[in-house]
Formats: C-alpha cells, sequence, structure tokens
C-alpha cells in the first residue's frame, strides 16, 4: 500500500515535472541540464522531468516602464527637472534572458543617458517646442542597443519639463510682455482702420455731394435753357401771328389803333403818378407823328 502511494506521488511528480501550460502572450526558456534549450510558446508544452527546466519566463506583452526624474542641462546652460514613461516590449525571449542580467534597469540606465544627451544638443524654448523630436531621437538611441536585449522600445514621452523658479519667472514675466506688446499692436491698428475708415466715408461722402450738386446744377442750367428757348418761341410766334394779321385788309388802322391806345396808356399811367410832373406838348400833332413813325416801322417790317 505504501509502496503504491510513493509510486502515485512519483507519477504526480513526474506530470507536474513534463507538462506545461503556457499562457497567452508569455514566453518560458527551458534549459537542459543548464545549457538553453528551446523557448515554449503559448498552449500545452511537454518537458523531460529532472532533465529539463523553465529558467525564465517573459511577458509579451507592451509594457510601461516609469523613467525616474532626473536633471538635464540645456545647451544655453539651463537645469531642467525631466522624467518620463518609456513602453517598450520582449520581442526574443531568448536574448532576454541571456543578452542582459536585468533588461528593465539597463533600458531606464540608457533612457536617462539619451535623454541627458539630446536635450544637451537644445536650448531650453527648443525643449518645450520640439518635445515630439526629443521623444523621437531618445527612441532611437534606446532601440538600437535593446535589439542585443530581445527587447523592442516602441515610444517613450516626456510627461513633465519643469526650469528652475527664476526660469519660470523670467518665462511669465516674457509671456506677459508679449501678451502687452500684441494688444498694443492690436489696439493701434483698430485705431488706424477706424481712421481710414472714416476717411474714406468722409472721401465717399463728399464725391456724393459734389455729384449731386454737379447734377443740380445741369439741372438748372437745362431747365433755364428751356424756359429761354420757350420765352422766345412764344415770341416768335406772337411776331408771326402779329405780322401775319398786319397783312391781312385792314391791319394797318388797328396797328395805328394799337399805337394810339398804347400811347394814351402810357400817357395816363405817368399822370397817374404824384410824384410825377407831366409837360403834355402843346402841339398835339406830335403824337400823331409818333404814330406815323410807328406805322412807317411796321410798313417796313412788313
Amino acid at each position: 500500500m505504501q509502496i503504491g502511494l510513493i509510486l502515485l506521488a512519483i507519477a504526480i511528480l513526474f506530470v507536474i515535472k513534463s507538462v506545461k501550460v503556457v499562457p497567452q502572450q508569455h514566453a518560458w526558456v527551458v534549459e537542459r541540464l543548464g545549457k538553453y534549450n528551446g523557448t515554449l510558446t503559448p498552449g500545452l508544452n511537454f518537458l523531460m522531468p529532472f532533465i529539463d527546466r523553465v529558467a525564465y519566463k517573459h511577458v509579451l506583452k507592451e509594457i510601461p516602464l516609469d523613467i525616474p526624474s532626473q536633471v538635464c542641462i540645456t545647451r544655453d546652460n539651463t537645469q531642467l527637472q525631466v522624467d518620463g514613461i518609456l513602453y517598450f516590449q520582449v520581442t526574443d525571449a531568448m536574448r532576454a534572458s541571456y543578452g542582459s542580467s536585468n533588461y528593465i534597469m539597463a533600458i531606464s540606465q540608457l533612457a536617462q543617458t539619451s535623454l541627458r544627451s539630446v536635450i544637451g544638443k537644445l536650448e531650453l524654448d527648443k525643449t518645450f517646442e520640439e518635445r515630439d523630436i526629443i521623444n523621437a531621437q531618445v527612441v532611437q538611441a534606446i532601440d538600437e542597443a535593446a535589439l542585443n536585449w530581445g527587447v523592442k522600445v516602441l515610444r517613450y514621452e516626456i510627461k513633465d519639463l519643469t526650469p528652475p523658479k527664476e526660469i519660470l519667472h523670467a518665462m511669465q514675466q516674457q509671456i506677459t510682455a508679449e501678451r502687452e506688446k500684441r494688444a498694443l499692436i492690436a489696439a493701434s491698428e483698430g485705431r488706424r482702420q477706424e481712421q481710414i475708415n472714416i476717411a474714406t466715408g468722409e472721401r465717399e461722402a463728399f464725391i456724393a455731394r459734389s455729384e449731386g450738386e454737379k447734377q443740380a446744377a445741369i439741372n438748372a442750367a437745362q431747365g433755364e435753357a428751356a424756359a429761354i428757348l420757350a420765352v422766345a418761341e412764344a415770341n416768335a410766334q406772337a411776331i408771326e401771328r402779329v405780322a401775319a394779321a398786319i397783312r391781312q385788309p385792314g391791319g394797318d388802322q388797328a396797328v395805328q389803333l394799337k399805337v394810339a391806345e398804347k400811347a394814351v396808356d402810357a400817357y395816363s399811367k405817368v399822370a397817374a403818378d404824384a410824384a410825377t410832373t407831366l409837360i403834355v406838348p402843346s402841339n398835339m400833332t406830335e403824337v400823331a407823328a409818333l404814330i406815323g413813325s410807328a406805322m412807317k416801322m411796321a410798313q417796313v417790317a412788313k
């Protein structure tokens, strides 16, 4: 009975030692008698008991690694407190096992030295503007060395860049001065545009007024010319009608009568004015002579 229990225990131990189930996204390195033998892939795997053993277990997932904060000096001799985070992935389990005694520490130290080297080539202002370039250069520097460790560096991100308090205060003053400068420029541009708009409006208004005055003068001149032409045409028509009437039988007598009426009317108007002294000719035949002269002029016109 005891022998059976011993054999059962040995069988269970053999099964435990020989059967290995590897989870997904994991890789286990197997050594046979202290020498690398192979890498177990996810799923059910069989080993030789007491001869093979799982020496290393690696996770093939993407792993975030926090890089400790450090002081970096820029090209213009300014100190920066920089910390970041690195993302890497084990791609070769055998090299990750035997390429470095501690590939995580190696990656972390290499990330710090690479970051100091990259920031040392840049000025302070550029370190804030070119974070993407810094990240890419750090990844490139680490990735070349990490190939021997069976690790692929995916990306590096700077979490924080902290300059000294004096530099922060100076940068704040610079930003404030720049904003005040932009405000003054914007205000002057607004005043300039306002003056331009006012001048443009006054010029357009003056042109509109002058155009209106010009058109009014033209209209007035045309109206006066039309009135003079109408009066002249009316006088011409009146003269033509008078001349035509004179040519008719009895026209001469009518002219004499009209002239006599005008003369008598003129004398009566002059006599009606109390302030006017009227001298009546003693020889009234002169009136007849005046009428005769008018008749001769009418005959000449005829």
